[in-house]
């Protein structure tokens, strides 16, 4: 499994040769915008976990780019389904089993309203099982109890956990977050976009590194192999 980071959340994820992207956040992305082309992108899927701009804003093009699938809860999925996309609707504590891996969509503490004041239902993240290795996508969230759940049933190879603060957790409470999942990988996003989620990167890794744990990030257009 290759995940390649586009900034904020936004992610492609290589799993038995499909394309999925996570978030599109790009063309409008101060830090992406002029590395990376939405028309270019490759996609199968499009999983969103709630319908915040920076999370959704270049959802419908690639979807009618490439005719992919997007996948979120249902406010989300009718949504983009009354835009003319193919979707695929899903729900807390629910999983599917895709062509590249079984999905599960998992509870998430944040808000999620389109930017027109629509309703974009309750955010969450997403738990994915394929090509034998397995990884949780938080989403923007707190800190919640509800993530001790995950390594009951998935054991992780690799969390993708918001170190940014103010909007979501930050670097300390990622740190925990990683315990309750039982993953000492941790993919660190939503970070450094603006203002309000500017971090000190350094001092993120060594926090991670004397927790014993690995704090992976990445340049825009980096990759990491899971």
């Amino acid at each position: 499994m290759k995940i390649t980071f586009y900034g904020q959340n936004s992610l492609s994820i290589e799993a038995s040769g499909k394309h999925i992207i996570v978030d599109p956040f790009i063309s409008g992305n101060p830090l992406s915008k002029d590395a990376v082309s939405v028309n270019d992108l490759k996609a199968d899927y499009i999983l969103l976990t709630h319908a915040h701009l920076d999370h959704v804003l270049d959802a419908e093009t690639i979807a009618k780019n490439t005719g992919a699938t997007i996948v979120s809860n249902y406010e989300i999925a009718m949504h983009y389904q009354a835009k003319g996309c193919t979707v695929h609707p899903m729900n807390h504590g629910g999983s599917w089993q895709f062509d590249f891996g079984k999905v599960k969509y998992v509870n998430a503490i944040h808000t999620s309203t389109f930017d027109d004041g629509s309703d974009g239902g309750f955010p969450g993240g997403f738990v994915i099982e394929g090509e034998s290795k397995n990884i949780y996508i938080a989403g923007d969230t707190a800190l919640t109890m509800d993530m001790k759940l995950i390594p009951m049933r998935t054991q992780l190879d690799m969390a993708i956990l918001p170190i940014g603060d103010n909007f979501t957790m930050g670097v300390d409470d990622a740190i925990i977050a990683s315990d309750f999942v039982e993953c000492n990988r941790i993919l660190g996003v939503h970070y450094n976009t603006f203002g309000f989620i500017e971090i000190d990167t350094q001092v993120a890794q060594e926090k991670f590194s004397n927790a014993g744990k690995e704090l992976v990030l990445l340049e825009i257009g980096g990759t990491v192999e899971v």
